[in-house]
């Protein structure tokens, strides 16, 4: 009899709203703290306690009440693609769709739990390429790629003989 191994349950978009707080609180300190966490996310500091015994749990930080709160390696790598897909989102909100900041931002919370890493990097691209293409109408190519038109040739007026 084989046994197998048990699939982590995935982080729900209350537990990712948690690292991504943390992961937002410690950018330029080693650790966060429990009040910090639960003002950002304007809940209970009970609620709080509850996230990171769950996340302790999962390996995703380092907790035990009371201490400051780090991320581990496991947690600062999920917290960092959980930041990246809401940034992708609120970018793409504002810079391609022209919303306003704090529409985007709101949206990009709501959105981020629900985009895969592929999707991601399609919205990162098409935003990118957006910018780029001269005339602002690209086109999806078959075979996910974008494909910008060139601009239309501009013909010069010849005299008679083809001359100008």
């Amino acid at each position: 009899m084989t046994r197998s191994t048990p699939r982590a349950e995935p982080l729900s978009s209350s537990l990712e709203d948690y690292l991504e707080a943390i992961y937002r609180l410690t950018p330029g300190r080693t650790a966060a703290r429990g009040r910090d966490i639960a003002e950002r996310l304007r809940v209970r500091r009970s609620s709080v306690t509850l996230a990171l015994r769950s996340l302790s749990a999962r390996g995703l930080v380092n907790y035990a009440p009371y201490d400051r709160i780090t991320l581990t390696a496991k947690g600062r790598t999920a917290a960092r693609d959980i930041s990246r897909r809401h940034e992708a989102l609120r970018h793409f909100f504002v810079k391609v769709l022209e919303v306003e900041e704090q529409e985007a931002e709101r949206a990009a919370c709501k959105m981020e739990h629900a985009l895969s890493p592929a999707l991601r990097r399609r919205l990162t691209e098409f935003a990118r390429f957006m910018k780029r293409c001269p005339l602002g109408v690209p086109q999806w190519v078959k075979g996910r790629r974008f494909h910008c038109p060139a601009p239309p040739v501009q013909r010069r007026r010849t005299g008679g003989r083809g001359k100008p």
